[in-house]
């Protein structure tokens, strides 16, 4: 059950369970849009006095996906995006626990990318749905045209980093593009990536071939992050010279991975986890606009998809199109893959990238911090949602 309105709360909230950072038992309250107390107690004494057989429910920050393309049949790269699509797809995010994520627009026609960039910008100032929306992804165009390396981004559209054609995009977007996912070995990569970052952009390594040389120019250039490490990336590589290697041993870089059972497979997830660490990692959904949807084949622009009840395919590239699952179920996967607790999970899929983009009012619970928080279960390493917080309102409730 979708709720009321996030921009303007008026009422007081509290609301109770185990804190996921320690499980100890906390009453939070929220007043005027932040979190206004934390108080904890005995958790034995709530497990005592809830019935048996009953899940816990357990209280966090709200997640935090960098990378979704779409969602609920709304696809931001799309030909009929609105702002009442970005609202849908806004609201059912809330369902699957995403307080704030980045709408990201993937290679395409110039003139497509613009243009709902603009939307996107307007979407960001609406008062029910703006706070969800901090910042944009690009992702491309300017990336690999090799097969496997460009994924599912259709070669016509890829091209080699133009600055003033980037500024043209960043006007239409309203200065709200956060993320740029660049490949390094493109003819003017390096002196893009250090503009980008002198304005203010992250600049992300994703569907490339760089060498350790080229990533190193890249990272000395300003680039700190890898885009789904380990996708966007040939079936066969050298077993020595590929862009993995450097990327995971650069410590320079925080890794972005699609935990979500398919994109990776569990060695994948494990390796890079301990490489990295919870501090460099960070959990994205990569959810395309089929997300959601009855499984089958789909058109979508100029290419046939096949949604499967798991990920999304791109039969004509044999190549993974995107996800079909929430960054929720990420964290459930990790935690399953890695062994690691709930709390290195929150914080991969909230407080890591809060804070990489100085989103300094949510990521964590803490007082003055905004009230955007998550109620919970954990099942067989299952998120399921029951209620979204945002802004201090509730938005969501399963009841």
């Amino acid at each position: 059950m979708l709720t009321s309105s996030i921009y303007m709360p008026n009422e007081k909230i509290t609301i109770q369970g185990l804190l996921y950072s320690d499980e100890s038992y906390a009453t939070i309250t929220m007043e005027n849009g932040n979190i206004s107390s934390i108080e904890k107690s005995n958790q034995a004494n709530y497990r005592q006095a809830s019935p048996k057989n009953t899940a816990d429910v357990y209280i966090a920050p709200g997640l935090i996906d960098i990378q979704i393309n779409g969602y609920m049949g709304v696809d931001f790269s799309g030909p009929k995006l609105t702002v009442e699509g970005v609202r849908k797809a806004t609201k059912a995010l809330w369902k699957a626990g995403v307080t704030s994520y980045f709408p990201t627009i993937i290679t395409s026609d110039i003139d497509r990318i613009k243009k709902n960039f603009a939307v996107l910008a307007e979407a960001r100032q609406d008062p029910e749905i703006g706070k969800s929306i901090p910042w944009f992804h690009l992702e491309g165009p300017y990336i690999s045209p090799f097969p496997g390396f460009r994924g599912a981004h259709l070669e016509k559209y890829i091209k080699t980093p133009d600055w003033d054609e980037f500024l043209d995009i960043q006007k239409a977007a309203n200065n709200g593009i956060k993320i740029i996912t660049v490949a390094p070995e493109l003819k003017g990569a390096i002196p893009f990536i250090k503009k980008c970052v002198e304005s203010g952009v992250i600049v992300s390594l994703g569907h490339h071939n760089g060498t350790a040389k080229e990533i190193q120019a890249a990272v000395d250039a300003g680039a700190t992050m890898a885009t789904h490490l380990g996708n966007g990336c040939a079936n066969q590589i050298n077993r020595h010279d590929n862009p993995l290697w450097p990327q995971l041993s650069n410590d320079a870089i925080t890794a972005t991975i699609i935990a979500d059972g398919f994109h990776l497979r569990r060695e994948e997830v494990r390796t890079f986890y301990k490489v990295k660490g919870v501090e460099k990692t960070i959990l994205v959904s990569d959810a395309l606009d089929l997300a959601g949807l009855p499984p089958g084949e789909y058109t979508r622009g100029e290419r046939t998809l096949v949604l499967t009840p798991d990920v999304v395919q791109l039969p004509k590239e044999n190549v993974l199109a995107g996800a079909a699952s929430p960054i929720s179920k990420c964290v459930g996967v990790v935690m399953e893959y890695t062994e690691c607790g709930l709390k290195n999970a929150i914080q991969m899929a909230s407080t890591n990238p809060a804070k990489l983009f100085s989103l300094e009012d949510i990521g964590e619970i803490e007082i003055g911090k905004r009230g955007d928080l998550i109620q919970f279960t954990m099942e067989d390493n299952r998120m399921k949602i029951l209620k979204t917080y945002v802004n201090g309102s509730l938005v969501y409730s399963l009841d």
